[in-house]
């Protein structure tokens, strides 16, 4: 399938993409990811695997089109529950401040 990642095109295809990350370790997902084989790989490290670019060169949103299209899984990370519920209570006592002491 042809698809354009960086303003490149590229004949990709789903076995191609799944041997070509056999061999390699998956990165920590902090954000958008992709499920090959049982294995989480961040988007962007795929994209760098399967096109040889610089990662800064291409969007994590061009990467997760392409594997879509190719019929791979693709999502987003959770957020943490405790951050999620942390960040409001912070933000509301750093606008308040803290109260004074006698």
């Amino acid at each position: 399938m042809r698809c354009v990642i960086a303003r490149f095109p590229f004949d990709l295809i789903k076995s191609e993409v799944q041997e070509a990350m056999a061999d390699i370790k998956p990165e920590p997902v902090t954000g958008d990811f992709v499920i090959i084989g049982r294995r989480h790989y961040p988007v962007k490290q795929v994209g760098a695997v399967i096109t040889r670019q610089d990662r800064r060169d291409f969007t994590a949103d061009e990467v997760t089109r392409a594997l879509t299209r190719l019929g791979f899984t693709c999502r987003s990370a959770p957020v943490s529950v405790a951050d999620a519920a942390d960040s409001p209570l912070k933000a509301a006592s750093a606008l308040l401040g803290s109260p004074e002491r006698a």
